[in-house]
């Protein structure tokens, strides 16, 4: 049984998607090609006659007017690309920077620490947490980033010499930020997610990412699972990229759901994202990550994305962390989380709904292959190269 095959609309869609403003990308089996749709009453309904690109529909004067129109095609119900009988679910973005920020709430900081000293073994995971968190974790709850407590936190650690790079960017001035994604790499809903085989120690992390067009605004808000090895990182932070960046390894989706009178970043800055891992071997995992206990606010992560300094014409999306480290035991006792093959992955929260993702190794997942060049072809080939 595929992935698609298990999901209907009902299980992924926000509890009030009938009031809901959902927009997203479809690879259209009609069409031909992909398409940014917008999602009414289940059904699926072509949104290329304004822009033929997510990217350049968040630029589009007057957004929520334009894709309300009455007169777009209809593709089909969502449940058709669910089970591939229309199409397949895509990840909502495009052409936009994909961007993530990194040690934003204070448990993820306490276990990046731990990753740090336990240099990628995670069987040293548990004697340094009951050593570390009577101590960090007690000074960095509920502490601002940036702020005179902050500052405070930093000089008691240092002088107890337990600062961290990881300390620096999660309580400090300046947040990590840092790519996720390459632009058209992200998986959707229903595909799979990818460990790079070297890997024995590594989990999902569930997150909010919000949504800005080119000149910094923030329009809406999705899902997304930043696929983390904790085992490559914790080598050596330098090995970010190789922890973060491999074939199917950033999940974003189902949806963007687009701010508006009743949703807002208010409203996100409240939500509880939730996450079920169910493994083939019987094992299941819960937790939950509330966004009201990061450290810095988001439209403060944006700034530090978004600047004089660096900017993206295209649009960008930014990964907001998690506070879940998981550390239920399940190779064996002291060992910690760790995926296996086949796992289940749920990442949710009720306004926006389910990205549902199952586990395979990164190489056996199926290849990225259709890139910017292919997209603007495509485009083309289909009369919609004026419309990008």
């Amino acid at each position: 049984m595929t992935s698609t095959q298990a999901l209907k609309a009902v299980g992924i869609l926000p509890d009030d998607a009938d009031r809901a403003v959902l927009v997203g990308r479809v690879w259209s089996q009609a069409a031909e090609g992909p398409c940014p749709v917008i999602l009414r009453n289940g059904d699926v309904f072509d949104l290329s006659g304004i822009s033929a690109t997510v990217s350049g529909l968040l630029e589009t004067p007057d957004l929520l007017a334009r894709v309300a129109a009455e007169d777009l095609p209809r593709l089909g119900h969502l449940d058709e690309f669910l089970d591939g009988s229309a199409g397949r679910l895509l990840a909502p973005v495009d052409l936009q920077a994909i961007k993530a920020a990194g040690v934003t709430f204070a448990d993820s900081m306490l276990e990046r620490v731990i990753e740090e000293q336990a240099r990628g073994d995670s069987g040293r995971a548990q004697e340094i947490r009951a050593r570390l968190a009577p101590v960090i974790g007690e000074n960095l709850r509920g502490v601002q980033a940036g702020s005179d407590k902050a500052r405070q936190v930093k000089s008691l650690l240092q002088e107890m010499n337990l600062w961290s790079q990881y300390l620096e960017v999660g309580i400090g001035p300046d947040a990590e930020i840092f790519t996720k994604a390459q632009p058209m790499s992200s998986v959707g809903c229903g595909d799979k997610v990818g460990l790079h085989p070297i890997s024995e120690w590594n989990n999902p992390e569930p997150e909010v990412v919000l949504v800005t067009r080119s000149d910094g605004t923030i329009l809406g808000a999705t899902l997304g699972n930043d696929v983390n090895l904790r085992d490559v990182e914790g080598r050596s932070a330098l090995l970010l990229g190789k922890a973060k960046d491999n074939n199917a390894s950033c999940a974003i989706g189902p949806f963007i759901r687009l701010f508006d009178g009743e949703f807002t970043l208010d409203v996100v800055e409240k939500v509880v994202v939730t996450l079920l891992v169910q493994g083939e071997d019987g094992f299941e995992m819960t937790g939950e990550s509330p966004l009201e206990a990061i450290s810095r606010k988001p439209a403060d992560l944006v700034g530090q994305m978004r600047n004089r300094s660096h900017q993206y014409p295209d649009g960008a999306v930014l990964f907001l962390g998690t506070m879940f480290a998981p550390v239920k035991d399940r190779r064996g006792k002291g060992q910690g989380f760790t995926h296996e093959i086949g796992d289940r992955v749920e990442i949710s929260t009720p306004r926006l709904g389910s990205l549902v993702n199952w586990v395979d190794r990164s190489d056996a997942c199926p290849e990225w292959d259709f890139g910017t060049r292919d997209l603007m072809r495509n485009l083309v080939k289909r009369g919609l190269g004026g419309k990008i």
